[in-house]
């Protein structure tokens, strides 16, 4: 976690160079801010529907925060994590907002869609000197880096809760004596993952390769409006300890907001993403059958053959 909490600082100084350099150009009168307030669409779409594909888009940066929550049972305080999170997403958005004005304003829309590196045209614009050829790959290894760590870390953890709750093998709950850490499913997504990096690179065609960020960001989506759904639902409990507790008109705004992101009018005509979401799930759907298909027989034999003192 403190290795992470590294990556995250160089990734962080990474966009603040940007945003320095950005109204660096701002005084110097090579930046032109009148293209931030202007929305053009390249095609017959309107800005509205173009807004919101750029936003289910753009969801795909955010991802992470959600990663920490499965995470939060191995804090020492739980209760203040809420608050910590919607802080980090606020500066976060801030810091997004940020780079997003000055990569605008420094070189224009057209030639940032068309880049590979838009934010190292932005800061070539605006500080030519900036030897940022040596610099920026290596950050931008940190950043891959960081939000790969901390998907593991979130990816294992959720299994051993899955497992605790029975909807995976229980063998995936199962944790060092000392560490406590729950290092089968730690092995198990690491090759995973593995797994993940060869079929991309190797064995999935490229329209599918392109289209799984897109993808990602509408199964959470589509994960975030039920979880919304969940905190209406789980808030009616009553609650014997101090808890935080959200304005349920903000759980509304999520439902909505997220279930009309998922939507087609949001995947700016990219709909293999459904395609690819649709197979993921039914591999998924597969998977928990077998899972209950094993945890029912298990059950059912270890009844079976218990002695009749046990049964009580």
């Amino acid at each position: 976690m403190w290795f992470n909490v590294v990556l995250t600082l160089v990734e962080l100084t990474g966009l603040l160079l940007v945003i320095l350099v950005g109204f660096f150009a701002l005084g110097s009168g090579n930046a032109d801010f009148s293209r931030v307030i202007i929305f053009e669409t390249a095609d017959d779409k309107s800005v509205f529907l173009a807004i919101t594909g750029a936003t289910a888009l753009a969801f795909f940066s955010m991802v992470g925060f959600e990663d920490s929550v499965n995470m939060v049972e191995e804090t020492k305080d739980p209760q203040i994590f809420p608050k910590i999170m919607l802080t980090g997403l606020s500066i976060t958005g801030v810091i997004y907002v940020l780079v997003s004005i000055v990569a605008v304003a420094a070189v224009p829309i057209g030639e940032l869609a068309a880049s590979e590196t838009p934010l190292l045209d932005v800061v070539r614009a605006g500080a030519p000197g900036v030897p940022i050829d040596a610099i920026f790959p290596f950050m931008t290894m940190f950043a891959v880096a960081n939000s790969a760590l901390i998907n593991m870390l979130m990816a294992s953890r959720l299994l051993y809760g899955m497992a605790k709750q029975n909807v995976l093998p229980p063998v995936f709950a199962r944790v060092l004596k000392n560490r406590r850490s729950p290092w089968v499913s730690i092995v198990f997504t690491t090759l995973i993952a593995f797994a993940l990096i060869i079929a991309v690179t190797t064995i999935l065609p490229e329209s599918v390769t392109a289209s799984l960020g897109g993808t990602t960001s509408l199964l959470l989506l589509a994960v975030f409006a039920v979880v919304n759904v969940a905190v209406l639902i789980l808030r009616r409990q009553s609650v014997d300890h101090k808890h935080f507790r959200t304005p349920t008109a903000l759980p509304w705004v999520g439902v909505f907001t997220c279930a009309f992101l998922v939507g087609p009018w949001a995947r700016l005509d990219d709909l293999i993403q459904y395609q690819i979401a649709i197979a993921l799930i039914g591999i998924g759907v597969a998977l928990w059958a077998v899972t209950w298909l094993w945890n029912r027989s298990v059950r059912g034999s270890s009844t079976r053959f218990r002695h009749p003192e046990d049964l009580t």
